[in-house]
């Protein structure tokens, strides 16, 4: 079985130096400390996996945090967009211009935006969904700013007793006050407005799934 490129190419991440912290729930630096970054890292490569070898033209990373997947991101579209609630966005854009990508973010919820319909060929949310108050109004905004025949790609954790655990020791954060029951949300409502065209995990043992990730199109086009 021949193996997937994006599951051994180096991974391009801003480096530590570069990263700030941008909310509460922001643990990009957790991609640099032991065992941490195992896992942590295993989510980018999930998404890679995912996204394909034709890069889309203008692709929006829902939840961009400090910048950490951007320069991957960058890599694999034409034109990199982003959406955080945080209001740091001119620092995260400055930083990353430093590594030659020219990022168009922005601060606001992805359950409303002012992007016009039909906006973006790809989204991407690592980590991110699971943190939205209102996944249906969130869903409904997505479908209305992909484009025909878009692709929204996702990873998120699962309720996995090995990653709450992991959470706790790192952070003493319980992940029942950080998720408030919305990880076993989420995937219910992404099904209520799109098709799952493929997915992965990691572990690939589904029993001990720690994250989950898909790819999906809109139901209504």
């Amino acid at each position: 079985m021949r193996k997937n490129p994006a599951s051994s190419a180096k991974l391009h991440l801003l480096p530590l130096a570069d990263l700030r912290k941008t909310g509460p729930v922001d643990e990009a630096d957790w991609n640099y400390r032991p065992l941490l970054s195992f896992v942590s890292r295993r989510r980018f490569r999930l998404v890679l996996d995912l996204l394909g070898p034709a890069p889309p033209g203008d692709l929006l990373e829902i939840g961009y945090g400090s910048g950490v997947f951007a320069l991957e991101l960058a890599r694999r579209s034409k034109r990199l967009w982003g959406i955080d609630i945080h209001p740091f966005p001119a620092e995260v854009m400055q930083t990353l211009k430093r590594h030659g990508v020219a990022a168009r973010l922005t601060t606001g919820s992805i359950e409303k935006t002012d992007y016009p319909d039909r906006a973006f060929d790809c989204a991407v949310a690592v980590s991110a969904l699971e943190f939205v108050a209102d996944l249906d109004a969130a869903c409904r905004e997505l479908c209305r700013i992909l484009k025909p025949g878009a692709n929204l790609v996702i990873a998120a954790p699962q309720s996995s007793p090995i990653l709450d655990a992991l959470l706790f020791a790192a952070t003493r954060e319980r992940a029942g006050e950080n998720y408030e029951g919305r990880r076993e949300r989420l995937l219910p409502a992404l099904e209520r407005y799109f098709v799952i065209e493929r997915s992965t995990m990691f572990p690939k043992w589904a029993p001990l799934a720690i994250y989950r990730a898909f790819r999906l199109r809109p139901r209504f086009e």
